[in-house]
């Protein structure tokens, strides 16, 4: 079984829903009263924790990559994008946006002000039912569908992962003989991985974050006490990536 199959896999199971999920399913079955209940009590618990804002948002604070202001950047030769964030709509033709869109609409922005020169894209097929969807050849069309003139863009769409990124990345660049210095732009949460990837694979990039998690630090009733099912999203992708970052690096990816 390959190691983005495993991956998958793998990132399910690690999901905090199974987790509760699993602890109900005990306790329907479980006949030592004492047992059912602790797992019963466990699951009430996990709810609680993943599902508080507050310790989300302290928890992700601390993982994520600040985010960067205008002002303190400079012109970068390009800015490269990494996908996650498209799917496409087969009974409408269109593309249908995620979260992780900001990390496109805020690289076409950088790109309009003059902050970066050229859009490099890498992102291919992350769905294992559906390999012959590569998000790069979506985001070049859509690309074009704003005005961007083509040789202002490169697109990698054989990637299937953030090690993939990196590696496909650096083949396309030196294939086309793009260097200088380059601006990565991925979501905060994401941004630890793609750079020890990167610089692993021998690009070395200035880190831009996008769609953040964490908000200004706010003591509010809703944020403290509330239950919001965001939060427990968050968390699936906090937790996915924490793990991803350790195995990249037993793996040597990053």
């Amino acid at each position: 079984m390959s190691f983005f199959i495993l991956s998958k896999l793998f990132a399910f199971i690690i999901t905090p829903l199974v987790w509760i999920i699993t602890l109900l399913f005990f306790s329907l079955f479980l006949k030592n009263e004492t047992r059912k209940k602790k797992c019963l009590y466990w699951a009430l618990g996990l709810v609680l924790f993943f599902t508080n804002s507050f310790v989300f948002d302290e928890c992700v604070r601390t993982w994520e990559i600040p985010s960067t202001k205008y002002e303190n950047l400079k012109t970068y030769d390009a800015g490269i994008i990494l996908g996650g964030m498209i799917s496409y709509d087969e009974e409408f033709d269109r593309l249908q946006f995620y979260r992780g869109a900001d990390r496109l609409l805020q690289g076409i922005e950088l790109y309009k002000r003059g902050i970066i020169k050229k859009i490099i894209f890498t992102g291919g097929s992350g769905s294992v039912l559906h390999p012959d969807k590569k998000e790069g050849a979506f985001v070049k069309r859509y690309l074009l569908t704003l005005g961007i003139p083509e040789q202002d863009f490169c697109i990698e769409n054989e990637s299937k992962n953030t090690h993939e990124n990196a590696v496909f990345t650096k083949q396309l660049m030196d294939k086309e003989k793009i260097s200088g210095n380059f601006l990565l732009i991925t979501s905060a949460f994401h941004m630890r991985r793609s750079l020890g990837c990167f610089e692993k694979a021998g690009i070395i990039t200035t880190p831009y974050s996008t769609d953040r998690y964490s908000d200004p630090r706010k003591f509010e009733f809703d944020h403290l006490f509330i239950p919001n099912a965001f939060a427990m999203e968050g968390w699936n992708n906090l937790i996915k990536e924490l793990v991803g970052f350790v195995i990249y690096k037993i793996m040597g990816y990053a």
